[in-house]
């Protein structure tokens, strides 16, 4: 896997994209925050997930010093190849990918980009056994109506329909008939796919690798860990330091999301322990907590923690309200043949 970068051209020249690839580690977005300080980068938006030891991170940045996006293909490629390197570390694993270009409104949505980048890193190769909580899928043959049916079971949760339909199209399949069943905690999906060419799957290692894409993509949003929202002033930097603070208390981000909105810095992520445990010490907790509390005492600022069999909690932000829902409905009586081929183009419309 070769490193890339690429400009397209923005009529309201908002902000350059970075896409970035390469082996998950300790430190890693606070590092890459840091080089884009150093370089006079401001972060406007952020993702990154973390599967099966691979990181893949989107993040939207300014020029600080003009608040529009940077365009300079000299300086593009300096911060380029500065933030490749981070992505390398000390490891030959696999060689980081590395993607700058200026951002315009059609661009990909970020969650699907996020499945397209660690799809192409063949994050689905799995270096571990399953266990039990592991999402069950099984891919079998319908010789009689030419199709292959794939069924899913598997912890219910928001995006779970978003990100299974996302993996088959992106791996090139049209589903024809659907079923989506969830409970309280469980949810089914059942499929009625052919490849694009019109074909049902012919192989075994065919049907192998559909079953392994499927999991990690239900996988990827499911980092166990302890859940930290962040909410401050917004200013050049904040990002860098807040996730330095998390690195010293020996903390390691599975999932982050950087908002920016209305002069607050808006940022949520899963952190667990360097080995990847989700149960963190309630004492480094707190010492995030303070240290990064101590960064802004603006009114309707503060540090949530959620998740870690504690009741910490230092902030003024209204909790998210969670909602439960119950569904049950078959797309084989809402999307037959052409209809739901249609949905597929709606998914592809995201591309």
């Amino acid at each position: 896997m070769k490193s890339s970068a690429s400009l397209i051209p923005s009529k309201d020249h908002t902000s350059t994209t970075i896409e970035l690839t390469g082996n998950d580690r300790p430190g890693l977005l606070s590092e890459l925050s840091a080089v884009l300080a150093d370089m006079g980068c401001n972060v406007i938006n952020a993702e990154i997930w973390t599967h099966n030891a691979r990181a893949a991170t989107v993040i939207h940045i300014t020029d600080r010093s003009t608040g529009h996006a940077i365009e300079d293909p000299d300086r593009i490629s300096t911060i380029k190849e500065l933030l490749f390197n981070v992505m390398k570390g000390d490891s030959d694993f696999k060689t980081p990918s590395a993607r700058m270009f200026v951002s315009t409104s059609r661009e990909t949505h970020t969650g699907r980009r996020l499945h397209q980048m660690l799809l192409a890193d063949r994050d689905f190769e799995r270096h571990h056994d399953k266990c039990s909580m592991e999402p069950h899928v099984t891919v079998l043959d319908c010789s009689d109506r030419d199709y292959t049916v794939v069924t899913i079971r598997c912890l219910d949760r928001p995006k779970l329909l978003f990100d299974t339909v996302c993996c088959l199209t992106d791996m090139e399949y049209v589903v024809f008939h659907g079923t989506v069943i969830t409970g309280r905690l469980e949810a089914y999906q059942e499929y009625y796919i052919r490849h694009v060419d019109g074909f049902p799957i012919s192989s075994e290692a065919e049907q192998q690798r559909v079953m392994e894409c499927l999991e990690a993509a239900i996988e990827r949003r499911t980092a166990q860990g302890v859940e930290l929202e962040v909410i401050t002033e917004d200013r050049f930097g904040v990002l860098s330091e807040i996730t330095r603070i998390i690195r010293e208390n020996g903390l390691s981000i599975k999932r982050a999301e950087i908002r920016r909105n209305g002069g607050k810095a808006k940022d949520r992520f899963i952190v667990s322990d360097v080995m990847g445990n989700g149960v963190v010490d309630p004492k480094t907790m707190e010492m995030v907590q303070k240290e990064i509390g101590g960064l802004g005492e603006e009114e309707g600022c503060g540090v949530k923690v959620e998740g870690n069999n504690s009741s910490l909690l230092l902030s003024t932000k209204l909790s998210k309200e969670k909602h439960e829902t119950r569904t049950s409905f078959s797309f084989g009586n809402l999307f037959k043949g052409r209809s739901f081929h249609n949905f597929n183009k709606l998914i592809k419309s995201c591309s």
